[in-house]
């Protein structure tokens, strides 16, 4: 396969981490989108499960459209309720039959919603809290139809891109959410709920995070516990943070800053079952974390929502996946590459492995010159590309997070 489609370019800039700004959020597991975007992946692969096992292939499908509706509660010191269930819309296309045989999607994919919410929310009742509401249709035979042709083309003109390494300004906003909502935290601050947000704003070498942590209301007897365990989960998470630093100078915590011990009840994150969504927020596919686990402010980042798509054919979510695995690939094995961003562009029915453009924008270490890593970086996205059947294999057996 010819490389003229792969382009190198040296962006001759700080990587990230030198600036003097940077703002990064994480959305926890519990969080309303993060809810969408894990329940449409499990859809997902349950359908892929199936497919294969039907067909002994995977068929047209995307269930990537996924909207969390809020329901309504009355949280209250040392327990409230539920007053009207969440309701989970379920929607797009997928196949449900194939040779003359049929499976039945309404039922795969509503037993894949409950099974991530149990997995997801402690105190969610996934039979109880939460309606279901299948919206998922039978394809259009255009799109259908790649599915049955020799080579399968892509779906969609679309473009992605991923960049590594990390900053530690992202890594410590990712550990900090994985922290509190992590099974010896959970068990030693059960009012923690699995609703956790946090933003990251890095001046310098000072990195101050806002944390926002739904309390599950039926530990919290009194408002005097609520702000007490609050201020010890503040500092248990910042000295935890404090041991993680490694070129940073400090960091900070500010804990559910909306807070005022003046207004009772209303002036604390009190929930029922430990999620924004069973009263106070809706979730969406699409409106949470990149595929890296972060929404980075200061970099290029894909405007497709990977959850849900088909990843045999669909490209916003196989080259959302790819650029971050090749661009990890690049910093590891390329000697000289500080920093590098990996874009990848599809034209639709053409096959995947065969990109409009593959480019590479590298921040190179003092010393270094383009000449000195161009045959090494080109050499694996070639790689890369022609394994892309492969990777989609593995997007399938779920070795990826897509949020």
């Amino acid at each position: 396969m010819s490389n003229n489609f792969i382009v190198l370019e040296d962006l001759n800039r700080l990587p990230l981490a030198q600036q003097g700004i940077e703002l990064v959020e994480r959305k926890g597991k519990g969080h309303p989108d993060s809810l969408c975007d894990a329940i449409a992946e499990e859809v997902s692969l349950a359908l892929c499960r199936e497919y294969s096992a039907a067909f002994g292939r995977i068929l047209h499908y995307n269930a990537d459209k996924a909207m969390l509706v809020a329901g309504r509660s009355e949280p209250k010191l040392g327990g409230g309720r539920i007053v009207e269930p969440m309701r989970l819309v379920l929607g797009d296309r997928a196949s449900s039959r194939c040779n003359g045989k049929q499976i039945d999607v309404v039922a795969i994919a509503e037993a894949a919603v409950r099974d991530r919410l149990r997995q997801n929310l402690r105190f969610v009742d996934a039979d109880q809290h939460v309606v279901f509401q299948n919206e998922l249709k039978e394809g259009s035979p255009e799109l259908t139809d790649i599915f049955e042709r020799d080579v399968v083309g892509a779906n969609d003109t679309s473009a992605a891109v991923g960049y590594a390494p990390l900053t530690e300004t992202e890594r410590l906003v990712l550990e900090a959410e994985r922290w509190v909502n992590s099974p010896a935290i959970q068990r030693r601050f059960p009012e923690a709920g699995e609703d956790v947000k946090v933003m990251g704003v890095r001046q310098c070498r000072h990195l101050n995070l806002t944390v926002a942590i739904a309390f599950v209301d039926r530990f919290i007897a009194d408002a005097q516990t609520y702000f007490d365990r609050k201020e010890e989960m503040r500092l248990a998470l910042t000295e935890h943070l404090l041991g993680c630093l490694q070129t940073l100078d400090d960091v900070s915590v500010q804990l559910n800053t909306l807070d005022d011990p003046a207004r009772g009840e209303g002036g604390m994150y009190l929930t029922v079952l430990g999620t924004s969504a069973e009263g106070g927020d809706c979730g969406q596919v699409g409106r949470g974390n990149r595929v890296n686990g972060v929404i980075p402010l200061n970099r290029p980042i894909s405007n497709e929502a990977a959850a849900g798509k088909n990843p045999v054919s669909h490209v916003g979510k196989i080259y959302s996946l790819l650029t971050h695995y090749i661009a990890n690939e690049v910093v590891q094995r390329v000697e000289g590459v500080a920093e590098v961003y990996i874009w990848l562009c599809s034209q639709i029915g053409k096959p995947i492995q065969e990109p409009m453009i593959a480019a590479s924008q590298v921040i190179l270490r003092n010393g270094v010159g383009l000449t000195d890593v161009e045959r090494a970086v080109k050499t694996i996205i070639e790689q890369e590309l022609a394994g892309i059947h492969d990777f989609s294999r593995r997007i399938v057996r779920g070795e990826f997070s897509v949020w």
